[in-house]
């Protein structure tokens, strides 16, 4: 994780800074001499939206998705559990979803797939009139696709690759954990800690704690919303984005049910008197 965040320092200070107009060459495809080499030995941070498009092109539960094709770096540093996709144990180190006519899982590649040639970086709130987000190019050597003659825009490359989509639910989840109870150097306990893996990236386990337990019992949900969440992943993803909200920061994006209010403050009053406060 370190060495990550070197690169970004490097990239904050070396990188040239692109707009939405900005312009570049670049193509991929089979007859380029690098085709799929650049699909190895990488880190691909996944996104939540990322894991629900891939396990659902594969077939599979998220359980499932995340033993097989995830890794979880530790790294005290880190505010949130954050995944990787996990390469293949060959001597290249490929990724698990390449195959010698390209990327097997294509239409529902993650986000840093879509994006590259391009990267996005964010500076930070300590960035004064830097602070804007900014796109820049990753030239690399191995990469001969800058050769080619197709010509974009970054707006043009983000609509071709159908990264909007993504860029949408990527808002979502950056609105969590970009939360100020996080830049002001608070730490999620063991508990919060699984509640934000779960909710985030288990998808599928998720929902059958929704559903499954007295959630319903103690908070006031629209049937309509019942509904949506019971089959759809994206849905259930941003009800629980809100969720954690609400269970790690104490805001009021849920609606208690006016009688577990009410026992659960007389429970408080009780055990207050109990103390003589």
């Amino acid at each position: 994780m370190k060495e990550i965040e070197r690169f970004k320092e490097h990239i904050l200070k070396e990188y040239p800074r692109l707009t939405k107009e900005s312009k570049f060459n670049f193509s991929c495809h089979k007859d380029v001499p690098c085709f799929n080499a650049c699909c190895a030995d990488v880190n691909i941070f996944l996104t939540p939206y990322d894991i629900i498009r891939l396990k659902k092109n594969l077939g599979i539960t998220s359980t499932d998705f995340l033993k097989k094709y995830t890794i979880s770096p530790f790294d005290k540093n880190l505010n949130y559990p954050v995944l990787l996709l996990k390469m293949a144990d060959n001597e290249r180190k490929s990724c698990q979803f390449v195959s010698d006519q390209g990327c097997t899982v294509y239409n529902d590649r993650p986000w840093a797939c879509r994006m590259y040639p391009l990267g996005l970086a964010s500076p930070g709130k300590d960035a004064g009139e830097e602070n804007e987000e900014f796109y820049f190019l990753l030239q690399e050597d191995v990469c001969k696709g800058f050769r080619e003659k197709k010509e974009y825009t970054v707006a043009g490359w983000i609509k071709d690759q159908g990264i909007d989509e993504y860029n949408e639910f990527g808002e979502y989840f950056k609105d969590l954990t970009t939360h100020k109870f996080f830049l002001d150097g608070k730490k999620l306990n063991p508990k919060q800690i699984e509640m934000f893996f779960t909710t985030c990236y288990n998808i599928d386990t998720f929902r059958r704690f929704v559903f499954e337990s007295s959630f319903f019992d103690k908070f006031e949900v629209d049937s309509e919303i019942k509904d949506k969440i019971k089959n759809d992943d994206v849905e259930l993803l941003k009800f629980g984005i809100k969720w954690l909200h609400f269970a790690l920061f104490s805001e009021n994006t849920m609606t208690i049910k006016d009688d577990v209010r009410a026992a659960s403050e007389k429970k408080l009053k009780e055990k207050l008197a109990k103390e003589g406060k």
